[in-house]
């Protein structure tokens, strides 16, 4: 008995369909074949050598990279406003607070007039050395991992930094430390800054790739 029209049709349908499914899978794959790590850890090195072809691993180590730019103990500080953002939550600062005209806030309210180089555990005010706001040029907080990559790759957007130095500043920089160790029972970023500025070194190094428009970590 030979199938009716109706039936050979909606055979045709489906068959379309999945066939449209096949690379967004295909794709959801490709993520998935890198180990998974619980959410306060970063990925090590040597996860990423599966993925033979260089351009792809650059990619990947960015998107690896991108939970520590992202994470609120980086992000906060990286504001588009004028007012840098506090807490997981991300909540405007409170005090009220402006980032003056060299970043470091107004007379008589002044970044390091509340924070000092280090944590001070009984007022549960955050410090580390050069406490201050991200320029507005160097904002990120909304964007994409991919419109970030392009940034940090130009020096006009990143504090003019080659991208050897901005592996050294994530490497060592004190201020960027602080994400690790932010006292008073707040969430770290991510990893480590040892493991973060490994990650950063060899995404350099397999050519500073930058992920997709639609790509997330």
């Amino acid at each position: 008995m030979k199938p009716s029209l109706p039936v050979m049709a909606a055979v045709v349908i489906l068959a379309s369909a999945g066939g449209c499914r096949r690379q967004p899978e295909a794709e959801a794959a490709q993520g998935e074949s890198l180990p998974r790590v619980d959410a306060h850890e970063l990925r090590s090195l040597d996860m990423f050598q599966r993925i033979e072809d260089p351009a792809q691993r650059s990619r990947a180590l960015f998107l690896e990279t991108s939970r520590v730019y992202f994470h609120p103990r980086c992000s906060n500080c990286h504001p588009d406003g004028d007012s840098p953002f506090q807490e997981t939550g991300m909540t405007l600062h409170n005090p009220p607070v402006t980032r003056g005209p060299e970043d470091k806030g107004v007379v008589g309210m002044t970044c390091e007039g509340c924070h000092q180089d280090r944590n001070v555990a009984l007022a549960r005010v955050p410090g580390a050395p050069n406490w201050h706001l991200a320029p507005r040029s160097m904002a990120w907080t909304g964007k994409s991992p991919r419109a970030l990559c392009e940034q940090l790759k130009d020096p006009a957007r990143n504090g003019g930094k080659t991208l050897e130095q901005l592996v050294e500043h994530n490497k060592h920089d004190a201020l960027v430390a602080w994400g690790w160790a932010p006292g008073s029972g707040r969430e770290p970023a991510p990893g480590t800054q040892a493991r973060f500025g490994e990650l950063v070194a060899a995404w350099v190094a397999t050519g500073a790739e930058c992920p997709s428009e639609e790509a997330r970590p």
